[in-house]
């Protein structure tokens, strides 16, 4: 009966309009099933009085005259709960609830400032109401069905059917000589028949995939340097294709593991790559093995290193040929190319492959392989500096890297592909330098369809075909301009005068016999040797006899740096130990003639094609057979330095003793001089003599100090020398007036012999210097 009353009274209050609060008219509470007065005015509950004594109304509320009225918070432009939310009135203040398919962090009822809505991912929460054969994906605050590949809108509903591939594209899987086709739920399978292969891809089309191709024991590229391990094992992966045994995904990467492997332990054995088929067999097993393996990856990319080589596979698979462009890099190249081109324009098998590998480690070939494009670019540089004689070094600079796609017509494409090589070292191009890109072709390096261009950094080469490729810096020799041709006859010719007449003085006079000019005889004697050779003989290249010549020179500049060396052991022991001393003739002999002697016929032994190139007579810079010469003639350089430094420091403190001997010691400083300054030159020499088929600079430098240690020998030794002098003036004297001389020879007897003991002790302590 209570609750009765009460529903008559909550309906007789919204019956007369008047505005209820939780049921209860304004100024009344819901309190045991009933309303009851709360004992204030209801305008009371809207207004407070501030502290100035204004009576002011409640957040929620604005004035109107005398009263206070509920603001409505969702009446705004824009919405204040969110374009997802829906907002609610009410008495001074407002509630937001979300819109289907939206929720907040705060439950079913928020306000702005609290929380906002945000979208339920249906798909990933489950609670979506789509068929396993259609995938379902989000919207905001809903979600939508669509059907799945191998499916499609049922006619009926909206569920999805199977699509019977097989019969919807009956040469799916091939034709039907090639494979059969199975539908299966929303997908199919092909089987191939035998002598067929989709390369494991259960959905592939087969094609026919013949093994003949890695018979190990087929072409001479198969069986030469030991490739023949690989060979069997893509005959064996390529037979069980056939077949249909084997995990596909497993053998495929387990191939190309075995692939790099072997590659590795032939590049690193002791069998070098020097005999070009050698070459020729490496990269074609690698291009052939790249074509195999890569159908077989499960992955679309696939980059695997070795030691000594370093891949990357790409692989697209589909039921139309794909587009757009492939790159694939490596360390220090990379290759560039679209998948148009990597497909071809023959039949699509229903997948295509690019593949990039770079050995490491093959940056040299025979000198053979070179030679046609010698010849070739040595005719090109005579039309452009129109000269007679044009001298080219090849050397391969870059990774040679082996590029391959499933294109079939590889050889001759539609479009040009570009690598991009990185220089190991920065030089720029120049008259004498430049950077070739060139490719292997039957044994060989060939430049034909590339075009290059370079920086000092890189070279990107742009070819119309693909196969093995590398860049090669061609060095120009230095055009040897007639100024360089006379400046070097007309250097060597007052040189060799200079030593002539150095020979003939040290030889013929015998009041300067010594142990220094016995040392000066020989020196003087292996520099003539030397320069004669030198000029005669050094432009012989590709000539009988240049290695002969090549070898001559080697000696006589080794024995003439061996000369000096005993110079220096000389002045030492006349400082350091005693005044007048004396070498062995013995001793000198055979440090100045035999050491040379023994390095030149060890090096001959060790290395006989280093003497003599292909420009020059003279060692070559191959396997480092330069240091045959170099090597020695630093050490000299060294130890000569050394006893020089100790043998000034002596004099220096002999010069500072209380008792000095100043003339000896003044003319042991003399000699002391003559021999630094005698090394300087010659030591210098060689110095620019490194690089003088390099630089037209260091050609001249070279000729003015090879022509001036002749001339720094005459005028050291000679001319500076007062006994050498005074025999060269007795001997003029001769030849001017004859008979004077005797006359004045004869007349003068007594008192000759009267000092003659004093001339003899100063012409013997001469002597024994």
């Amino acid at each position: 009966m209570k609750t009765q009353v009460t529903l008559l009274i909550l309906g007789l209050c919204l019956s007369s309009g008047v505005y209820v609060r939780g049921g209860c008219k304004e100024g009344q509470v819901f309190s045991n099933g009933g309303c009851e007065d709360t004992g204030r005015d209801p305008q009371h509950q809207k207004s407070k009085t501030s502290g100035w004594g204004l009576n002011i109304c409640h957040e929620g509320y604005y004035r109107t005259g005398a009263e206070c009225k509920d603001e409505d918070e969702c009446d705004t432009l824009e919405p204040i709960c969110g374009p997802d939310a829906k907002c609610t009135n009410t008495q001074g203040s407002y509630y937001c609830t979300c819109q289907p398919g939206y929720r907040s962090s705060k439950g079913l009822i928020f306000t702005a400032e609290d929380s906002h809505c945000r979208d339920i991912n249906e798909c990933v929460e489950g609670k979506h109401t789509c068929d396993p054969s259609q995938t379902c994906e989000n919207t905001l605050g809903s979600f939508k069905c669509s059907c799945r590949d191998g499916y499609m809108i049922a006619r009926g509903d909206l569920a999805c059917e199977d699509i019977n591939e097989c019969d919807t594209d009956p040469g799916i899987c091939g034709s039907a000589s090639e494979g059969n086709c199975t539908n299966t739920q929303g997908s199919y399978t092909c089987a191939c028949r035998p002598g067929h292969s989709n390369y494991g891809n259960g959905q592939g089309r087969c094609t026919k995939l013949t093994c003949d191709g890695y018979d190990a024991g087929g072409s001479d590229e198969q069986t030469e340097g030991g490739f023949g391990r690989l060979w069997a094992k893509m005959r064996q992966n390529c037979e069980n294709l056939r077949s249909g045994d084997g995990d596909s995904s497993h053998t495929g990467h387990a191939l190309l593991e075995d692939v790099l492997t072997g590659t590795d332990e032939l590049l690193s054995s002791s069998q070098s790559m020097d005999d070009n088929s050698q070459v020729t067999g490496l990269l074609t097993m690698m291009e052939k093995a790249m074509l195999l393996i890569g159908p077989q990856l499960k992955q679309n990319r696939t980059k695997m290193e070795s030691q000594h080589t370093e891949a990357e596979l790409a692989v697209k698979r589909g039921k139309a040929p794909p587009t757009g462009p492939v790159l694939l890099t490596t360390e220090n190249a990379s290759f560039r190319t679209s998948w148009e081109t990597a497909a071809g324009n023959g039949t699509y098998p229903g997948f295509t492959v690019a593949a990039l590998v770079s050995y490491k480690s093959l940056n040299s070939t025979s000198a053979s392989s070179f030679e046609a494009l010698r010849e070739e670019m040595q005719v090109e540089r005579r039309k452009e500096q129109q000269e007679q004689k044009v001298e080219v070094r090849l050397q391969i600079i870059s990774n040679v890297v082996t590029a391959c796609v499933s294109n079939p017509d590889s050889h001759i494409l539609d479009q040009p592909v570009s690598f991009t090589f990185k220089h190991p070292q920065e030089r720029n191009v120049s008259e004498r330098l430049n950077y070739t890109c060139v490719f292997w072709e039957r044994d060989m390096w060939s430049q034909r369809g590339c075009e290059s261009s370079s920086n000092s950094t890189h070279t990107v080469c742009t070819c119309n075909h693909l196969s093995s490729f590398a860049v090669l810096m061609a060095l120009y020799d230095i055009k040897h301009t007639f100024e360089l041709q006379l400046l070097t006859w007309m250097g060597l010719a007052v040189s060799l005068a200079c030593l002539f007449v150095c020979i003939l003085t040290f030889g013929l006079c015998r009041s300067i016999k010594g142990t220094r000019t016995t040392i000066h005889l020989h020196l003087s004697l292996c520099l003539f040797l030397a320069d004669l050779i030198f000029l005669c003989g050094i432009s012989r290249a590709q000539k009988a006899g240049c290695g002969l010549v090549a070898g001559l020179l080697h000696y006589f500049f080794l024995a003439a740096f061996s000369w000096m060396l005993l110079e220096g052991v000389q002045l030492y022991r006349m400082v350091v130990l005693v005044f007048h001393t004396t070498l062995r003739p013995a001793y000198m002999m055979a440090v100045g003639y035999g050491a040379p002697l023994a390095i030149v016929i060890i090096s001959a032994i060790a290395y006989p094609q280093g003497y003599g190139t292909d420009q020059h007579c003279w060692l070559s810079l191959d396997h480092g057979f330069i240091w045959a010469f170099f090597g020695p003639v630093c050490i000299i350089i060294f130890l000569n330095a050394f006893s020089f430094i100790i043998t000034l420091w002596k004099l220096a403190e002999k010069l500072t003793s209380l008792n000095p001997d100043l003339s000896n010691l003044q003319m042991i400083r003399g000699f002391t001089v003559t021999a630094v300054a005698q090394l300087c030159v010659l030591g210098g020499m060689w110095v620019f003599g490194c690089f003088m088929f390099q630089s037209v600079a260091m050609a001249y430098l070279f000729t003015i100090l090879n022509s001036l240690q002749g001339a720094l020998i005459f005028i050291m030794h000679c001319l500076m020398s007062k006994p050498v002098r005074d025999e060269y003036a007795k001997f003029l004297r001769s030849i001017c007036t004859p008979g004077k001389s005797e006359y004045t020879q004869y007349t003068s007897n007594p008192s000759s012999n009267s000092n003659q003991p004093l001339k003899s002790n100063q012409s013997t302590g001469q002597s024994q210097l």
